[in-house]
């Protein structure tokens, strides 16, 4: 499933991450459209109003696949700017190097660097401490390892929902104060059916070893893409270092540019900041 607005412009793919359908997007979409771009925006598979995976294959490289062959195949685009965040920053780094050409541009935010630990390391950035000992990680651990138990646990649409809704507020992913308990309600309710909850979890699974993958990501190397590097600093999820990561990851980078009073979702946390530099970067 995918939105498109702007048929005829510039194509610009923006893709969604976890916990997000496209509907993260809603702030993004009419006004980049209405700067020269044609604007897609896909619900990855198992999410959304996308259909579940026959081949019950949820991470990095299916994703990747995915985008590609919707651009592409689908729509008849050669090639495209990207925008991603979490997830889907990852999806978008996979498919600037699976594809040489594909992805023109890309604008990055919030999402984990690509494990390149050894390049980190020659920059003098420390390691970060492990997912378990983070204090806002205990969802990481549960979906990675546990992900039945905890679908199990969640056993009605509004413990569904409310679980999802935990990110958007009280665990902080978000600066204070940008979800209303409406806009919450509204992010929450692709959550509610069990199977998409649970498709969800298969990208923390995959990360882990605890789901095969259906292809290696494509994420072991710095990525030549041009990329526009944003941070939401009021983030409690990503680790800080992932500004100073994704510079060394990303060889042709413009920033970072940390947008203040903003967190993980960037794209509606400041919405007109996030379309303007989006509009003038890859215009």
């Amino acid at each position: 499933a995918y939105v498109r607005e702007g048929e005829g412009g510039a194509p610009l793919l923006l893709i969604h991450g976890f916990p997000e359908t496209k509907r993260i997007w809603w702030r993004n979409i009419a006004p980049l459209a209405d700067a020269g771009f044609d604007v897609i925006v896909p619900d990855l598979r198992g999410h959304g109003e996308s259909s579940l995976a026959p081949d019950g294959f949820y991470d990095i490289a299916a994703f990747s696949k995915d985008c590609i062959a919707l651009v592409r195949d689908v729509l008849g685009l050669a090639s495209c700017a990207v925008v991603a965040g979490d997830v889907g920053g990852l999806v978008m780094y996979d498919m600037g190097l699976r594809e040489p050409g594909f992805v023109t541009t890309q604008v990055l935010f919030n999402t984990l660097a690509p494990p390149l630990d050894d390049l980190y390391a020659a920059a003098g950035i420390p390691a970060d401490p492990p997912h378990t000992t983070r204090q806002t990680a205990d969802y990481f651990a549960r979906q990675a390892a546990d992900a039945d138990g905890l679908v199990a646990e969640l056993s009605t649409p509004t413990l569904r929902r409310n679980y999802i809704a935990g990110m958007y507020t009280h665990r902080m992913w978000a600066a204070p104060g940008h979800f209303t308990r409406e806009e919450v309600d509204f992010h929450t309710e692709p959550y509610a059916d069990a199977d998409k909850l649970r498709a969800s979890f298969g990208v923390y699974e995959g990360s882990t070893g605890n789901r095969p993958f259906e292809d290696m990501p494509c994420v072991l190397e710095p990525t030549p893409v041009p990329t526009l590097l944003l941070y939401g600093p009021d983030d409690h999820v990503v680790p800080t270092s992932f500004p100073a990561k994704a510079k060394v990851a990303c060889l042709d980078c413009t920033g970072p540019i940390v947008v203040p009073d903003a967190g993980h979702f960037l794209q509606w946390e400041q919405a007109d900041t996030f379309n303007r530099l989006v509009a003038l970067f890859c215009r």
